[in-house]
């Protein structure tokens, strides 16, 4: 029997490069990789050798043979991305690291950021000889959003961070963890003790709904939901009113689902998992029995992801698709095709007495009710109506309704803020760059020595394994900076800039390195 993809893919692409017959697709050279959801075994052309499972750095790939009741929708789902035939072109070489050329003397790079984003960044400098990665975070712990915003239940996904250990235990990477720059230190004197600074910031602030009543106790974000859940230190101290029986997520998105399924899990099963104390001893006082997902669109534009969507399916609990789904069709891209094909088999279960999650389209947020807290959310129902230009958008019908809720988080998506010292486009939420180059302005010439990668550098879009190419692309602007005599020597020495840290923070907590190298670059540099 075949090997299976059972989540989102990580972009590493190791698996492909290690697969000898060419079965594992979108591959990095067909356009659809980027924007893929996941990877795809073709199951009559695996030979079941096992190089894919065993290059994997996060445990994607499982042999059918060892599939659990929850990962078992997935053998149809990859079996179906092959039942169309598609182009299978010749697979392309790894995309090699930049080349950096230290003839003068060992290269120093700044990362501020300790997050997905950061550590590719990190792992693609320290392929080169003589050069040294130092990592920032302001918290006292590493590793941004692999940390801290994914479900504590996800464990596979979280394995995502033991790649990032072994990134972070390779010769010349180190690290000042809880110290923030633009407070402890300035992006100048950044620059005056190392070639280069990247920012791998992310998108840290959440969009907000516009509307009257978002300001009541009991609105919240559900990103500072997730957070307060997995322990972030910046919300351990956070209270959530869990008293009421219904909680209302505006969004569909991934982080949604995670929400929603985390509201309605058995406390007793979410005990084996990485979920802060706290959290759990406050949803077993949980009387939430009923949780209602809004989605602005229409089920073929739902924004959650094939994989999430499984994973709802092996919770226990009921799920309900309010009103019509439409049929599926020839025509449909493949990742819509199948959301819809999966609404279509939920909609069909029948309901038991469990805690249950609605999902609710065409619907949209006018008011967050309530005086001096939320007390409900009144909802306005939508149609679909398609432009001129092809475009579909929802637009209000003019009836609305009121739905009773003691909670009411929004997850419609992050926007970047502002750094001290760097420029910012307001329109965009991101800092005005070139592949990767930091500009003095919206295009402006290029800030020397200053670049970004992730979130900041492109928005929030793709996945936790996008933000190795968006690395690639950062690093190599760099290297070609640096290889061009574009970027200075610093004025200070890392010596220097360790007194000077330490002076300023005296709670800063460092880690070196030692000589062990990354398995996806011992991977694909024998490709």
């Amino acid at each position: 029997m075949p090997y299976i993809v059972t989540q989102s893919c990580c972009s590493d692409a190791s698996c492909v490069y290690a697969c000898p017959v060419n079965c594992i697709h979108p591959t990095p050279d067909e356009p659809d990789f980027l924007t893929a959801d996941m990877l795809y075994v073709d199951p009559k052309a695996c030979v079941d050798c096992g190089a894919c499972a065993t290059a994997c750095p996060v445990d994607a790939i499982v042999s059918a043979k060892k599939l659990t009741d929850e990962q078992k929708p997935f053998i149809e789902i990859n079996a179906d991305f092959y039942r169309q035939t598609r182009p299978r072109p010749l697979l392309a070489k790894p995309v090699p690291a930049a080349e950096i050329r230290t003839e003068r003397q060992p290269m120093r790079v700044a990362i501020v950021g300790s997050g997905p984003s950061a550590m590719y960044a990190a792992d693609e400098l320290l392929t080169q000889p003589d050069v040294s990665v130092t990592v920032f975070d302001r918290l006292p712990v590493p590793y941004g959003l692999a940390r801290h915003g994914v479900a504590p239940d996800h464990d596979k996904t979280r394995r995502v961070s033991e790649l990032f250990d072994i990134i972070s235990a390779q010769d010349g990477f180190g690290s000042y963890l809880n110290v923030e720059v633009g407070a402890h230190v300035s992006h100048d004197e950044l620059l005056d003790h190392f070639h280069a600074v990247i920012y791998a910031v992310g998108a840290s602030a959440d969009r907000k709904l516009g509307i009257p009543g978002e300001g009541l106790s009991g609105n919240i974000s559900a990103t500072d939901f997730v957070a307060w859940y997995n322990g972030h230190p910046d919300h351990v101290d956070r209270i959530f009113d869990l008293s009421q029986q219904r909680a209302v997520i505006v969004g569909n998105g991934n982080v949604a689902l995670d929400v929603a399924r985390i509201l309605t899990s058995d406390p007793d099963a979410l005990a084996a998992t990485d979920i802060a104390p706290y959290a759990l001893r406050a949803l077993r006082e949980s009387k939430i029995e009923e949780v209602v997902i809004l989605g602005r669109r229409g089920p073929l534009e739902s924004a959650f992801t094939v994989p999430e969507f499984v994973g709802l399916l092996g919770a226990d609990v009921d799920i309900a698709i309010e009103g019509e789904l439409p049929e599926v069709s020839e025509g449909l891209p493949y990742q819509v095709e199948q959301k819809l094909r999966l609404l279509h088999r939920v909609a069909a279960r029948p309901f038991g007495e469990r805690k249950r999650i609605v999902f609710r389209y065409l619907a949209s947020p006018t008011e967050i009710l309530g005086t001096d807290r939320v007390a409900g959310i009144e909802v306005s129902r939508n149609e679909l109506v398609t432009d001129a230009d092809g475009r579909t958008r929802a637009v209000a019908t003019g009836a609305a309704e009121r739905l009773d809720a003691g909670l009411v988080l929004t997850s419609v998506g992050y926007r970047g803020v502002p750094l001290p010292g760097l420029p910012f486009d307001a329109a965009t939420n991101v800092i005005p760059n070139l592949d990767g180059r930091v500009l003095e302005r919206i295009e402006g010439a290029v800030l020397p020595g200053t670049y970004v990668t992730g979130w900041i550098k492109r928005g929030p879009t793709g996945f936790i394994g996008t933000n190795k190419s968006c690395a690639q692309q950062t690093v190599q602007q760099l290297a070609d900076d640096y290889n061009a005599g574009r970027l200075p020597e610093p004025a200070g020495s890392a010596t220097e800039f360790d007194h000077l840290i330490r002076r300023r923070q005296p709670a800063v907590r460092t880690a070196g390195a030692t000589k062990r190298r990354s398995p996806v670059r011992r991977l694909l540099t024998r490709s």
